[in-house]
């Protein structure tokens, strides 16, 4: 990947369906734009209505191929991805090419999803390694289909506590929660692939990060808090933080689209930025954690994850 990589060389996408979760803004509106206008079929999966609506009219102004389809989707509510998974087999017709799961919550205050997890580990975890369970048969019936799973340079040097992943028995932190959080998502995309291979399956399981970029994420942490100058001194921090270091969602977006799309992709594959510690440059395929690639870690997960959704793991 030494020749820099735009959306311009993503090849042409007619023919090809993909779900992306948290479309409504961010890297995940930016990337269903980018995919509509390369003739894709793009399922916006998104928790507000009036937000998702939005977003349907933006991704529609720029579609060269079929009609973009609002799915309503709460990952904080097992019981919204199930009847999301649902909804999305049907559209397909069990044959979904693309399942990007991107959306996330960030360091937000202490609180429970609707299953009464914690709110971090609940949505960008559990709601998603639900969801990919749950859509295995329709990616199995798309010839080369792909899960893109988003992690975070907020994953170095986290911890998973498979023994209280829900802070129930210890001191809650904002940013130690993100972190297992993504930490999750590496170790379940990773032991993901693990057991597709296993199968002899053509779906990979693919993992992607954005660097520091620009998404939206500091402004909903922040309205998560009740405390006024907790939430002033966030923003604040966020905006300079994102004058100095973050680079636009433009880029920011582009290793998802990269590993989504592009031909070289491998099972297992990460792809970030290239430079200045990874926070920002062109997608290049990066190594993951070592925690991510722990078998032991992988089953652990693996297992807790099913015993917590009550969701049957595909693989088995």
């Amino acid at each position: 990947m030494s020749e820099r990589w735009t959306e311009d060389r993503i090849a042409v996408q007619s023919g090809r369906t993909v779900l992306i979760t948290g479309a409504n803004s961010g890297l995940g509106l930016r990337s269903a734009g980018v995919l509509a206008a390369r003739g894709c079929r793009v399922l916006l999966g998104c928790r507000s209505p009036e937000r998702g609506a939005a977003a349907l009219d933006s991704v529609r102004e720029s579609a060269s191929g079929p009609e973009p389809v609002l799915v309503q989707l709460d990952l904080a509510d097992l019981a919204s991805v199930r009847s999301a998974a649902a909804k999305v087999r049907e559209l397909t017709g069990d044959a979904l090419d693309v399942l990007m799961n991107n959306a996330g919550v960030m360091a937000t205050a202490h609180g429970r999803t609707a299953d009464g997890f914690e709110l971090q580990f609940g949505t960008n975890h559990l709601g998603h390694a639900a969801l990919t369970w749950l859509l295995m048969p329709a990616l199995r019936g798309a010839p080369a289909a792909r899960v893109v799973t988003l992690s975070s340079l907020a994953a170095t040097g986290a911890r998973l506590h498979l023994a209280d992943p829900n802070a129930e028995h210890r001191r809650y932190h904002p940013s130690a929660a993100y972190g297992q959080a993504k930490l999750a998502n590496q170790i379940f995309g990773i032991e993901l692939d693990r057991r597709l291979r296993a199968e002899g399956s053509t779906v990979l399981s693919v993992l992607a990060h954005p660097g520091y970029s620009s998404t939206g994420l500091t402004a909903n942490m922040a309205s998560s808090y009740q405390n006024a100058l907790v939430r002033g001194v966030i923003r604040e921090t966020g905006k300079l933080g994102g004058m100095l270091f973050a680079q636009r969602v433009e880029f920011g977006a582009l290793p998802q689209l990269y590993a989504a799309t592009a031909p070289d992709v491998e099972g297992g594959d990460y792809i970030g930025p290239d430079r200045f510690f990874g926070m920002r440059g062109q997608p290049t395929k990066v190594r993951t954690l070592a925690a991510a690639r722990d078998p032991h870690a992988g089953a652990g997960l693996w297992d807790l994850t099913a015993e917590l959704t009550k969701v049957t793991p595909d693989p088995s």
